[in-house]
């Protein structure tokens, strides 16, 4: 079932959820070209560390719902950096020490490390975007992006109506296949439902595309419905995370 993420108010009026999305996602963007400078374990494990205890502190997500949403992308992570080690170069060289080895199979303790850096920050990278996520509300995430970013407002007014059009995607699924089974046919998976919702994507597209030309999307200065503004919160927040960030690359 295709749906969109709901936050609730708790989420929302929380420290992370009243911060400026744009600078948000400045920081995610500033951790992630930070680590990416690194190799070492220890900065993304601090990283992951802060941003867990963020969420669960100054935006208030419940463990179980941040639990749920880390889950998978800690099991792809642990599986990269799994894949990473079992395959990689290092293997082959017979002067490295060997931590494991299984016939032909060898494991070395280079290429365990570069597997486990691997890992962490690709752990740290998820964990930062879904605590993003789960404090920042999509329509405000883009009303930052065009007041504070100054976005063109036909590109991101457009990209956050598509993106509320994807439940839209599972509604139209649901009804092509019972169109089939109505027609005596299977209401499984087959290769004609994609060019039916093909189709109806691009019905829904042109309806919006006309709902924005009729609001004068993009042909000139518009008024504020949400209004969005730095604040001294916004300002502590880019200082706290330049520090952390600083803080892990010393750390490795």
């Amino acid at each position: 079932m295709i749906a969109l993420v709901e936050l609730a108010d708790r989420q929302l009026s929380s420290p992370l959820g009243r911060a400026s999305p744009l600078l948000k996602l400045g920081i995610a963007l500033g951790w992630l070209l930070g680590l990416a400078l690194t190799t070492d374990p220890v900065p993304p494990a601090f990283v992951t560390a802060v941003t867990l205890a963020s969420g669960l502190v100054l935006g208030r997500i419940p463990a179980a719902r941040l639990a749920a949403g880390l889950a998978p992308l800690w099991a792809a992570a642990l599986g990269i950096g799994l894949f990473n080690a079992l395959f990689s170069a290092a293997n082959t060289d017979p002067s490295l020490a060997v931590v494991a080895q299984a016939g032909p199979f060898r494991l070395t303790e280079p290429a365990v490390v570069a597997g486990v850096g691997l890992a962490v920050r690709v752990i740290a990278i998820a964990s930062v975007g879904v605590v993003f996520g789960l404090t920042t509300d999509s329509t405000r995430l883009v009303d930052s992006l065009v007041q504070q970013g100054h976005l063109p407002e036909r590109f991101g007014y457009g990209a956050l109506a598509a993106y509320q059009a994807i439940p839209r995607l599972a509604d139209d699924l649901a009804t092509l296949r019972q169109a089939r089974r109505i027609r005596g046919l299977r209401g499984g998976w087959h290769p004609r439902l994609l060019v039916g919702l093909l189709i109806l994507a691009i019905r829904h597209g042109d309806r919006l595309a006309l709902a924005m030309d009729a609001r004068a999307f993009g042909s000139g200065p518009r008024s504020r419905f949400r209004t969005v503004r730095w604040s001294w919160w916004d300002l502590v927040l880019a200082v706290g995370a330049a520090l952390v960030l600083g803080v892990a690359l010393s750390l490795g």
